[in-house]
């Protein structure tokens, strides 16, 4: 038996390095301090995708991706599937922790410095994973079409064609006609379970490559002293590693205990629910559209605060390049109170539309 393994080893190692890989992760050393809890993250947000990867496509094999048989086809999945109802509540909840997961990445990457030269790109690919998870969590709340998803999503779309000039050319390509149909939820599927895969794929391959090569940051302002060195292999692979079952028990209890529902099957000529609003990752956005005033300045209030979230996000991307300080090792008291302003901001106004729905 052990001379199969050698020879299956040998085989393998001849064609895919593994000699080379195993010898990189023997030297390979990861920084360890006071704030080195928060880089467990990163691993946190690569297991939960794998997540979703494996309960995607057990899912697959039942899903109906069309007007007349996507809620029939969940609600078989929940009632007559064996365990059909706790994969489709794993894919749920996972892929709200997920982007959870990343928020507090992302965050913490920013209060750490970790952007800094030379891992600019590494802080560009990781914004990018962002947007694409969230495309991920837009696409895949209509799937189920079910009341709340269907409305949310013509919600969605209605503020998108606002924009001017492109607007409602991006509103028909997105919903493949004017309103959401069945054309809607053929394109929302190929759109989430083939073009996004892909584009995470390669986006998160060159964040993962950039990570390994360039190694975790060291934070601004920790002597050198208080900084130890510890092997990736075996020391922070088997702590993140305890991260990732400590993610897989609270998906279980929440799956057993809060599994996710069903819903009523959209009707498309049923006046929009009060109430309505999208998932809790755009409520921050949606808040503001709602209290921002109708029109300043004779402009379009909607316009405005989409052009500035669009403005945001790409000063969010390019703060490497704006914060000459984190260059030099030295902190930024402007960029890093800038960053508890948009953390308190998207806090702030996802608690306004629980708390304040009416508003």
């Amino acid at each position: 038996m052990k001379n199969i393994l050698q020879s299956i080893y040998s085989y393998l190692d001849s064609r895919f390095m593994l000699s080379g890989l195993i010898q990189f992760a023997k030297k390979k050393k990861v920084p360890e301090h006071k704030h080195s809890f928060w880089y467990y993250f990163g691993g946190i947000c690569l297991f939960l995708f794998i997540l979703q990867v494996l309960t995607g496509i057990l899912l697959l094999l039942y899903y109906s991706p069309s007007v007349n048989s996507a809620h029939e086809s969940i609600i078989f999945i929940m009632s007559q599937v064996k365990f059909g109802w706790l994969m489709r509540s794993v894919h749920s909840w996972s892929a709200n922790i997920l982007i959870a997961a990343i928020f507090i990445h992302m965050f913490s990457s920013f209060f750490l410095k970790a952007y800094r030269s030379p891992r600019e790109l590494t802080w560009i690919t990781g914004f990018f994973l962002l947007l694409v998870f969230l495309a991920f969590g837009f696409s895949g709340y209509l799937l189920p079409w079910n009341e709340l998803s269907f409305f949310a999503t013509r919600v969605g779309t209605d503020i998108a064609g606002t924009l001017p000039l492109i607007g409602k050319h991006i509103k028909t390509f997105i919903l493949g006609g004017t309103d959401v149909t069945g054309a809607t939820i053929s394109r929302f599927f190929w759109l989430h379970i083939g073009i996004l895969p892909l584009l995470t794929v390669m986006i998160l391959g060159i964040h993962v490559l950039l990570v390994q090569t360039l190694g975790m940051s060291k934070p601004i302002g920790i002597p050198e002293n208080k900084v130890k060195e510890v092997p990736f292999f075996p020391n922070f692979i088997l702590k993140d590693s305890l991260g990732w079952m400590l993610m897989l028990a609270i998906i279980g209890v929440l799956c057993v205990f809060f599994p996710w529902e069903i819903g009523q099957k959209a009707d498309p000529f049923a006046a929009t629910p009060i109430g309505i609003k999208p998932e809790w990752y755009f409520c921050f956005m949606f808040s503001t559209l709602k209290i921002i005033p109708a029109h300043i300045f004779s402009i379009e209030g909607e316009m405005i605060a989409l052009f500035g979230f669009m403005i945001g996000g790409l000063l969010w991307m390019l703060v490497p390049f704006l914060d000459r300080n984190a260059a030099k090792e030295r902190r930024s008291p402007f960029f890093s109170v800038m960053g508890w302003i948009v953390l308190l901001y998207i806090v702030v106004m996802t608690a306004v539309t629980y708390l304040l729905p009416g508003l």
